[in-house]
């Protein structure tokens, strides 16, 4: 018994892991992107976002068309003339320190509220150089939505 419940636990965190792996996340080129019910353009619009470089996650592909979920879990298609194929962006999930270097004992400067959508420039050991607004720095890449590949 013991034998398959380490082996069903091993199991689980492995496709954990890959599936891990394999999510893919895109960002929006313009400032206003449609979002439709389908991939064409016949179908209805179901909502509209306004935020250059926010990260989406791909979930499905049809064509040239992509179908996104984001970070509230709204779903929809986007046609990939709107998308960047590699994101350059994360919205941070918890208040984070912008720090001048990549260390923790780095001078801080500035605090950044959950729910932030940072621009990277490079990221190296789990930390990232971001910009937001008129500050720049790095931040510890951990609990963020968007992908640091």
């Amino acid at each position: 018994m013991k034998k398959i419940t380490i082996c069903c636990l091993f199991l689980s965190i492995l496709l954990t892991e890959f599936s891990n792996a394999a999510e893919k996340f895109l960002s929006l080129k313009k400032d206003k992107v449609n979002v439709r019910y389908g991939p064409s353009f016949d179908s209805k619009i179901k909502y509209i976002y306004t935020k250059i470089n926010l990260p989406i996650k791909l979930i499905d592909k049809k064509e040239n068309w992509r179908r996104i979920i984001d970070l509230k879990n709204n779903s929809g298609w986007i046609h990939s003339s709107q998308l960047n194929e590699k994101s350059n962006s994360i919205i941070i999930l918890e208040d984070k320190i912008l720090f001048k270097k990549s260390s923790n004992l780095s001078k801080p400067i500035a605090r950044v509220e959950k729910g932030r959508l940072l621009i990277i420039s490079r990221c190296e050991n789990h930390w990232c150089s971001v910009t937001t607004d008129n500050y720049y720095g790095w931040i510890k890449a951990v609990n963020i939505w968007g992908s640091i590949k």
